[in-house]
């Protein structure tokens, strides 16, 4: 080492690094994710927390309606019946609390403020579990509230265009979307592909989707693999397909607009204080559900397998 000093003519790069700056990135998290669904769904505000579905009663239908009756014949008589126990859906908080010590943040904020980082991964976490529970939450979760009707299993196990139009003929009054793990639509993409009908692609929010009779397949990593998806005929999923929106008695995401400490609609950011350790509290708070309208609104393919492949000459 010290013969090596000896012979050199110029400072070298490892001292002089000492005094560079170097340039940093924020902290990257490779489980941030699109969250297409939240962006698809149409949002409808609601007060007090609660959204109340009103439907009408089965046996309500054509029943004393008639086309062109006899003229010596009395006018047909009717009434729509309401069902009197309508479903009420609550809003769910998802939530937390970061805490950053003041020091930290104090000292180590340049050029990335610590505060500002250490809320913005956390809002991200928030937001990836928002998705989650819209698709898997127990009381308002989507494939938790596919009417048993509305549910239809593979042919054969590995999503087919006839699984596809399947359960396209179950919700057949203006679909919106498929949403599918994207496995589930690699999948689909093999059996296309071996049939000689590779999907089309189509730009929304600027980015491609494969599509199926017109309809985008979106994709999302919340919608779970069961087993082992990398081990031939093994890992199983759900497709969903769903109609969207008030006006077509679909699926609508529910939200709560002007909460205290509104970041954006129904996401609260607020300071809770300084404790005795000279921590920093900041509690983050995301208010939302969903709701299926009418059974008919949303239907399931079951049983997907997203395992399987095709061997070719």
């Amino acid at each position: 080492m010290a013969q090596n000093d000896a012979n050199r003519l110029t400072l070298g790069e490892q001292a002089a690094r000492q005094l560079a700056n170097t340039t940093k990135t924020v902290p990257q998290w490779s489980g941030i994710t699109p969250r297409w669904l939240v962006s698809f769904l149409p949002w409808v505000p609601v007060e007090a927390g609660t959204y109340r579905v009103n439907r009408v009663k089965s046996r309500s239908g054509e029943d004393g309606v008639e086309c062109s009756p006899d003229e010596t014949d009395n006018l047909p008589e009717t009434f729509v019946d309401y069902e009197e126990k309508p479903r009420e859906y609550s809003l769910n908080a998802v939530t937390t609390v970061v805490d950053v010590q003041t020091r930290v943040s104090d000292l180590y904020s340049h050029p990335h403020d610590q505060i500002r980082e250490q809320l913005r991964l956390t809002i991200e976490k928030v937001k990836e579990k928002q998705e989650d529970e819209l698709v898997n939450n127990a009381t308002y979760g989507l494939l938790h509230n596919v009417a048993p009707s509305m549910k239809v299993k593979t042919r054969k196990g590995p999503p087919t265009p006839d699984d596809l139009d399947e359960i396209l003929a179950k919700v057949w009054k203006e679909p919106a979307i498929f949403l599918a793990h994207p496995r589930a639509i690699a999948a689909f993409g093999r059996e296309c592909t071996r049939r000689g009908v590779p999907p089309p692609t189509t730009s929304i929010f600027g980015t491609q989707f494969l599509t199926w009779r017109g309809y985008p397949l979106v994709p999302s990593d919340k919608l779970r693999v069961s087993g082992d998806a990398k081990k031939a005929g093994s890992g199983k999923t759900s497709i969903l397909l769903l109609r969207t929106g008030e006006k077509k008695q679909g699926v609508v995401g529910l939200f709560q607009p002007g909460i205290p400490g509104e970041v954006t609609p129904s996401l609260s950011v607020r300071f809770m204080g300084i404790n005795q350790k000279a921590i920093a509290s900041y509690l983050i708070s995301l208010y939302c559900s969903a709701a299926v309208l009418t059974d008919d609104a949303i239907g399931v393919l079951e049983d997907v397998e997203v395992g399987h492949y095709h061997e070719y000459p």
